[in-house]
């Protein structure tokens, strides 16, 4: 059954019906339709929020040379554009936000996209407990956990098609922790949650959509990367060559396009992955 036809039976209904019809629809899939449309993700339109800059970016790269149609979302329309330069018709830039509930469904629907990659986030404040306000403290709350929220739930509500994958960056903050980062590790442990939630729902539902985390480890290859590398540097003393030094290589944005794209194609793939430049590493 194609999206179109869910959206057509389930318009003009309130959410908690939408979503039991939806399940009540994807029951109806049967098992050789899930597996032979798991790996067809070639020549489909992924989603990549926070495409503009980072891993965001290096995943956007990764996607569209693996032969998919990217459609890149971040607010910097200058970043977007150079990407767009870079990439050519496979790519098609959306200066928007993220978090925005309303992108997430117009997207969802104009696009029919077969892989959603979660990658935009905010940068948190680099301050110890007590330097933080309430503001700053749960400033990724209110953007990275918003947005995966959003994504997800429309993700389940329309929902994607068979074989779909939906993937979120989480952080390895989760298992190291952030103490200069206000909320942001638990923000990012709440986004690892969601996936494994919503990755029930699917079953349940017999949905077929894989839902998969990703921690990347910290990295100064990136704006939000770099200053949490000078910050906690700084905390312990050390130059920040030296910091860098004693925790080995470190990830870079076409690593973790590479290996979300990996995940992707790969349909046994499910889950959490701790992210590091050696590769992946599956999480119990």
């Amino acid at each position: 059954m194609q999206p179109a036809d869910i959206t057509a039976v389930t318009f003009g209904v309130g959410p908690d019906q939408h979503l039991v019809k939806a399940q009540a629809l994807a029951m109806t899939r049967t098992h050789e339709e899930i597996t032979m449309s798991a790996n067809q993700l070639s020549g489909t339109t992924a989603i990549v929020t926070g495409a503009s800059k980072g891993l965001g970016r290096g995943v956007a790269l990764a996607l569209a040379q693996a032969g998919m149609s990217v459609v890149g979302v971040a607010r910097e329309p200058a970043r977007l554009a150079e990407l767009e330069a870079e990439l050519g018709e496979s790519f098609t830039p959306v200066a928007a936000d993220a978090a925005d509930p309303v992108v997430a469904g117009q997207l969802i629907d104009q696009y029919e996209p077969r892989l959603l990659v979660l990658a935009a986030g905010a940068s948190p404040l680099s301050r110890p407990l007590h330097h933080q306000s309430w503001q700053s403290f749960s400033r990724n709350w209110e953007v990275d956990v918003q947005q995966v929220f959003h994504w997800t739930r429309e993700a389940l509500l329309r929902p994607m098609p068979p074989g779909s994958a939906v993937i979120a960056f989480s952080s390895g903050a989760v298992i190291a922790g952030s103490p200069l980062s206000g909320g942001y590790a638990g923000a990012k442990a709440t986004i690892r949650y969601m996936m494994s939630y919503a990755a029930d729902e699917s079953e349940r539902g017999g949905m077929g959509i894989r839902f998969i985390s990703v921690l990347p480890q910290l990295t100064p290859a990136t704006e939000l990367g770099a200053a949490a590398v000078a910050a906690y540097a700084a905390r312990s003393g050390q130059e920040v060559a030296d910091f860098l030094a004693s925790r080995g290589p470190a990830l870079q944005p076409d690593q973790a396009g590479k290996a979300v794209a990996d995940l992707a194609f790969d349909s046994n793939a499910a889950g959490s992955y701790l992210l590091a430049a050696a590769g992946l590493k599956e999480l119990a």
